[in-house]
């Protein structure tokens, strides 16, 4: 940030005077200019400067739009298009299928649960399954919530985000909640993707 220079006062500019009098020049063919003060520039207006943008409108008591923190990450935010068939996907939203291997990921840190997960993911898609189910649990409410709030049910927000990243994308076909059957918003359907042919 450039500090502005700001000219001397009337006391400060004499008071050179007389020390630039008694100073002996080094060069002397060099003439000495007198010193003159210097208006002070204008403060140049920094970019995006300009009147404020207008709040939008709003009436108190009126309900806010959801965060990220009202609810997790689920697949619909990860996958916008359905990527298995509407007829499986129907049977399975309606819990008519039943998992073929589950992982309950309760009283888990989020440093156990991640590669808990990450390797009962792998070793169902190697043993071609399609359809497992991965508990979180809601989260429990906490009377005291600290000087740093946490998050209610830390692991159902971070699971989502975990099967959308490598290395389990790539064996995912869909993630969406779970029946309440097989446990509701306390865990989630994990379609996996079918072996490759010669892979």
């Amino acid at each position: 940030m450039s500090r502005r220079r700001r000219g001397l006062r009337p006391e400060e500019e004499a008071l050179w005077q007389r020390i630039a009098e008694q100073a002996i020049p080094l060069s002397p063919q060099r003439v000495q200019k007198p010193l003159r003060k210097q208006p002070a520039k204008p403060a140049k207006p920094e970019a995006g400067d300009g009147p404020p943008r207008p709040l939008p409108y709003f009436e108190i008591g009126e309900k806010a739009g959801e965060t990220a923190w009202s609810s997790p990450v689920i697949a619909d935010d990860l996958r916008p298009s359905l990527r298995m068939s509407k007829k499986t996907h129907g049977r399975m939203m309606r819990g008519k299928m039943c998992p073929e291997g589950r992982i309950d990921l309760h009283g888990m840190t989020l440093a156990e649960a991640h590669p808990a997960l990450t390797g009962f993911i792998m070793s169902s898609h190697a043993a071609q399954k399609r359809l497992v189910l991965v508990i979180t649990g809601k989260g429990r409410a906490r009377e005291d919530e600290g000087p740093i709030p946490t998050k209610r049910g830390i692991l159902r927000h971070h699971v989502p985000q975990w099967l959308a990243a490598r290395p389990l994308s790539g064996l995912i076909l869909e993630v969406r909640p779970a029946h309440p059957r097989h446990g509701g918003e306390g865990a989630f359907y994990v379609y996996l993707r079918r072996h490759r042919k010669g892979g």
